[in-house]
């Protein structure tokens, strides 16, 4: 871990706990209020009558410090990705205690996390400190109610995160129709009560990528007909669409598609719900790759 980091997680911890957090944010209109400067993203999100205000700031030479607050609840990071290394947090507005992400606070954080990919430019066009913004919400809109928000995620190529940029095109292209030729990878895998990794009802043939989704949701093949939709722990069937994958929920702001992330796709879309707790370790495996994975494209 970089000394710069060591520091800077001493400048989060006062800005968290010195007040910044504790009130809570004011009303703002519908839709997304964004300011940039150098170093610098900011600003709030008005949805349904909530409020979400955010900041994501470079404090020191590529140390980015995020916070994110929204319904009583704030969300503090401190990403260092040339180290690899970032420290999460959140905690409960009213007494500074940890608390959890829950079901609403998921459903929020998903629907900001699109106006994010909306209105932030796609990929590596984002400014940093804009573009690690967007993947820690991205993360927290995934977070299992079971896993803790304080955690350090350290994440190393080939060893934390191993990529899969490939198998997400078909035809040669990373977007489009893959015209009947695919790039199968076998498999998305994960564990749980039906058995463990090496259980056929608990692997996925898919081909990654942007390729094609239905109703927000994906194909997957019964018998020789594509149908819309998702298995419930059939033995290897082929699947594709919605960015299966991919980093982040659905087709999201940045193009990183990964082992873990795949596998953790395998897990929610294979008969078990997002913040189901047997994708919890697909979740936290798949974290390092959400913050620091290359663009694939």
């Amino acid at each position: 871990m970089r000394k710069a980091l060591g520091g800077a997680v001493a400048a989060l911890l006062m800005w968290g706990c010195g007040g910044a957090g504790t009130e809570a944010p004011p009303a703002s209109p519908e839709g997304l209020s964004l300011t940039s400067g150098t170093g610098l993203t900011e600003g709030t999100w008005g949805h349904d009558g909530q409020t979400v205000s955010f900041a994501s700031r470079e404090v020191e030479p590529g140390v980015y410090r995020l916070e994110v607050r929204m319904h009583g609840m704030t969300l503090t990071g401190l990403m260092d990705p040339a180290s690899g290394v970032s420290t999460l947090d959140g905690f409960a507005d009213a007494n500074v205690q940890d608390t959890q992400v829950v079901d609403a606070d998921r459903e929020l954080l998903g629907a900001f996390y699109g106006a994010l990919n909306q209105g932030l430019p796609q990929g590596d066009a984002a400014s940093p400190e804009a573009m690690y913004l967007r993947r820690a919400v991205g993360l927290w809109s995934q977070q299992p109610t079971s896993v803790t928000l304080k955690r350090t995620v350290m994440g190393e190529q080939n060893r934390g995160y191993t990529m899969l940029c490939s198998y997400a095109k078909c035809g040669g292209k990373n977007t489009g129709s893959c015209g009947g030729t695919y790039n199968w990878y076998s498999y998305a895998k994960h564990d749980c009560n039906v058995g463990g990794f090496d259980n056929a009802k608990n692997q996925q043939i898919a081909q990654l990528g942007d390729h094609t989704s239905c109703s927000g949701d994906e194909y997957y093949m019964n018998g020789s007909t594509w149908v819309c939709g998702e298995p419930d722990h059939w033995s290897r069937p082929k699947v594709m669409g919605n960015c299966f994958g991919r980093c982040g929920g659905g087709c999201g702001g940045d193009t990183q598609y990964t082992l873990d992330a795949t596998n953790h796709d395998g897990c929610v879309r294979n008969g078990h719900v997002l913040a189901s707790g047997y994708c919890d370790d697909q979740f936290v495996s798949a974290s390092d790759d959400e913050l620091f994975a290359p663009n694939c494209y």
